[in-house]
């Protein structure tokens, strides 16, 4: 692996600027004196108490190449991170119908922990002083050892995934359903060109998706991710045509170290790579799904939580703004809440939840016909927060209205 040099801020030093700011920041006294910008950001609460909110600002272009920091009385400084124009902070604590103003600073007075990105030539991994969060698999991945069949052959997935305490929640290419990847996306019953492929069950040979790129990787103290290209290939004619581009891109925040959670997005967008749209009749499951940990197979082994109360007897095809899954792992209990942002089609979106297997997916087909043309692409984001503690509903209730509705910011000249 080689570590992501060129996106690191040395240790005392004030340098620095676009996708990763204050990566290493100064040790107090060390240099990097705090030195006013001017300018006030002022958070709003809104209607929900705030816990680690994910938070940005429209950055002053005077200021695009400096190292900043957010500072307010008898509160620790938050860093700031300048990705793609915005300044990026976590607020750790907020209560509804409050607001904070901080003082936009130029410099650091002490370190922050960041995640940092190491890649090889098959992927990205993630990890927070040394351990490893979640891995992004950029090139098609082997077979495990036993299994022949090369067409479930697969790349463009998130697997491994690990809880705080270094928990491992998902699997890749269960003996079961080899085509099921950790979190992963394809579209089961479609209609293409007069064609029927299935990208999911690759089994059939009928279609696949494949990584085409890995096109940007980042590190931070805020915020760090990659952006990267799949192609969905119908392989039902010869030669095997493109249905469909797709582009991802993920982003993992460092959350407070104290917090019993990790919390990454995974935005999915897709377009068709012809003039043809890829038709999707109505189905039960395809999209972006989840396989847990192989300690959760069977009926009595994987535990479902749905924003609305459901659980795996009473929660397939219905709507909800979350669903959590989760189970023990070495005798600790695991799993991950799965948030749907509201913007997302159809939402708040069906779900597909298996009877027996550690298997879960937002499935938008469920109510009904729908069609991804040249004028109509699609788009959805999810955010996942990976947990050790059974689900507790008003913790991801809250998670889930700072990802739905972000604190408001206000930049404005310090009084």
């Amino acid at each position: 692996m080689r570590f992501l040099r060129n996106h690191v801020v040395p240790t005392v030093a004030c340098l620095g600027r676009g996708v990763l700011v204050c990566f290493l920041a100064a040790l107090p006294g060390a240099g990097c004196q705090s030195e006013s910008t001017g300018y006030q950001v002022t958070v709003e609460a809104g209607s929900t108490d705030r816990i680690q909110a994910v938070a940005s600002f429209d950055v002053p272009a005077e200021l695009a190449e400096n190292i900043l920091v957010l500072r307010a009385i008898s509160r620790d400084p938050l860093p700031v991170q300048i990705h793609e124009g915005k300044g990026w902070f976590i607020l750790d604590q907020l209560d509804a119908g409050k607001s904070i103003s901080f003082s936009l600073d130029i410099g650091q007075q002490k370190s922050y922990p960041a995640i940092g990105a190491s890649q090889d030539s098959t992927g990205v991994t993630f990890a927070r002083n040394g351990q490893e969060i979640f891995r992004y698999n950029s090139t098609i991945k082997p077979l495990p050892d036993g299994q022949v069949n090369p067409l479930f052959e697969r790349g463009g997935y998130i697997h491994p995934v690990y809880t705080p305490s270094s928990r491992l929640i998902t699997n890749d290419y269960p003996p079961n359903h080899l085509h099921h990847h950790g979190i992963w996306a394809a579209w089961t019953n479609t209609r293409f060109q007069g064609r029927t492929p299935d990208f999911w069950n690759m089994g059939d040979s009928t279609g696949t998706v494949l990584p085409r790129g890995l096109d940007e990787v980042w590190a931070g103290p805020v915020l760090s991710g990659f952006k990267s290209r799949h192609r969905y290939m119908d392989l039902s004619t010869m030669p095997a045509q493109p249905a469909l581009e797709e582009s991802w891109e993920g982003r993992l925040y460092a959350v407070d170290e104290n917090r019993p959670f990790h919390l990454f997005d995974l935005h999915v967008h897709q377009t068709t790579a012809t003039d043809s749209a890829l038709i999707l009749p109505e189905y039960r499951y395809g999209g972006v799904g989840f396989r847990g940990h192989d300690d959760w197979e069977g009926a009595d082994h994987a535990y479902f939580l749905t924003s609305e109360g459901k659980d795996r007897s009473n929660g397939h095809a219905t709507h909800a703004r979350w669903c959590h899954i989760g189970g023990y792992v070495d005798g600790h209990f695991a799993g991950v809440a799965i948030l749907s942002h509201p913007d997302n089609f159809r939402a708040p979106e069906p779900m597909r939840i298996h009877p027996t297997e550690p298997f879960f997916n937002w499935a938008p087909s469920q109510d009904g016909d729908w069609a991804i043309t040249p004028e109509e692409p699609f788009d959805a984001t999810y955010r996942f927060a990976v947990m050790d503690d059974p689900p507790d509903a008003k913790l991801i209730d809250q998670l889930w209205e700072d990802f739905a509705h972000p604190v408001k910011t206000t930049v404005s000249a310090q009084p």
